[in-house]
């Protein structure tokens, strides 16, 4: 019986460890989001082939921000990479056994990434060379590709005899990616530029990626703060709620850095704060007018030398439905399911406020929303008007507790003087004056 009862023990926990597993990598807001990489040969040579892979980011609004992609495998026999156009690999390996043509890497597990942007035109083809910057699908799908030409030797020569890469790995700033193994598909579609002629694929395999915050991180890396216009308590972030691992290495200001680690995503020199988050976010109710509300976004970085470009909010709240008017960031509406339309995307108008610098005085983005009020459930009671969630660069911000949500004054009715109601505060002002 003891044994049995540790069996079932066991059980659970393996079947609790694959249920967490699988439900970190899903993301609700996001159900079809993935990076989904293809490998194309294009040609067979006289020991391997030539193919193209392309990386592609279907999600909405999760990017991957500088220094850019590292994508990773194993070869499955002892293949090489003879040359590389868009990429290189990071490290050439042992190639002694060669003489003559030496291979770009002869690694059994080589590690790739991007070339960086201004490279010669022969090192490039499409989509390659933005030193691995890639852009989510809801902010511009043409940037949301990145692509690389690799010529294969030691390897199969026809569809029977070429082995496809294990254990794919796709490393970018601040983790979380988890990858399938290569599968075959059917070889993928070209049009010529008239398109009176179409070509295809020699071979095709996909690798699907996807992304877990659990995996990515212990803790968030987002904060949300809360204020209204009825009420004079700020709520603030909750405390420690990115961790406080960097508690004893947070600084005051600029000038008091003397670190020589270059920071990253991943490792950040934060200013000392009571929640230790690298971002945090604003909500405030700023104004209630008869048929309208109003809400002030404002997006802080507390990270120093790390700056956040194409950045990507978003938020969720019943009355998304019905957006106004968005001042200075471009607004997207985000409906992953048909049956609702509570869930928009932010993100900074290119050349203007697309980045978000490192901490200080100019460290921070802020916009202003107006939406449209539901009389059937518009009302300030219980917290209504603050999000429900939201996500910062694709991860989920930590909340303060509901209760500690600016609240009314207990006299104060849910729908509180709407301000646009002329003959309302003109009476006021008649009362209060007289």
């Amino acid at each position: 019986m003891v044994c049995r009862s540790k069996l079932h023990g066991i059980l659970l926990s393996v079947i609790c460890v694959i249920l967490f597993s699988h439900a970190g990598a899903y993301d609700p807001l996001d159900p079809n989001g993935n990076i989904t990489m293809k490998w194309d040969i294009m040609s067979w040579t006289a020991d391997g082939y030539v193919a193209v892979v392309t990386m592609t980011n279907f999600q909405m609004y999760r990017h991957i921000m500088s220094p850019g992609w590292k994508l990773g495998w194993v070869w499955a026999k002892k293949e090489v990479i003879w040359s590389m156009v868009g990429a290189q690999a990071t490290e050439q390996g042992d190639c002694s056994k060669f003489k003559g043509n030496i291979p770009h890497c002869c690694k059994r597990n080589p590690t790739v990434v991007d070339l960086l942007p201004g490279v010669p035109y022969n090192q490039q083809i499409a989509n390659c060379c933005k030193g691995g910057v890639v852009g989510s699908w809801g902010q511009d799908p043409s940037a949301a590709v990145s692509s690389f030409q690799i010529s294969v030797g030691l390897s199969g020569t026809s569809n029977k005899t070429v082995k496809l890469p294990k254990n794919i790995t796709l490393a970018a700033p601040g983790g979380g990616y988890s990858c399938s193994q290569a599968k075959i598909v059917p070889s993928s579609i070209f049009w010529s530029p008239d398109g009176r002629r179409k070509t295809q694929a020699l071979m095709t395999w996909n690798i699907t990626c996807t992304y877990s915050q659990l995996v990515a991180s212990q803790h968030p890396r987002c904060c949300i703060s809360m204020s209204s216009f009825y009420n004079s308590t700020i709520t603030p972030c909750p405390s420690c709620a990115c961790g406080c691992q960097n508690k004893n290495t947070c600084v005051e200001s600029a000038p008091n850095i003397q670190s020589v680690v270059t920071p990253t995503i991943d490792n950040p020199i934060l200013q000392c704060t009571q929640h230790m988050c690298p971002i945090r976010v604003h909500w405030h109710v700023k104004t209630n007018y008869k048929e309208y509300w109003r809400v002030k976004m404002s997006i802080i970085n507390f990270s120093y030398f790390v700056n956040y470009n194409q950045w990507t909010l978003v938020a969720q709240h019943p009355n998304l439905n019905n957006v106004t008017q968005v001042f200075s960031f471009v607004y997207k509406p985000l409906v992953p399911y048909k049956s609702m339309n509570d869930t928009g995307m932010f993100y900074g108008i290119k050349f203007f406020n697309d980045l978000i610098t490192e901490a200080g005085p100019e460290g921070n983005v802020q916009s202003e929303i107006i939406l449209q009020k539901d009389a059937f459930t518009f009302t300030l009671k219980e917290g209504w008007a603050f999000p429900r969630k939201i996500y910062f660069n694709g991860e989920e911000c930590m909340m303060p507790s509901p209760d500690q949500y600016p609240h009314l004054p207990n006299s104060a009715p849910g729908n509180l003087f709407p301000v646009s109601s002329g003959a309302a505060l003109l009476a006021i002002c008649f009362l209060v004056f007289w």
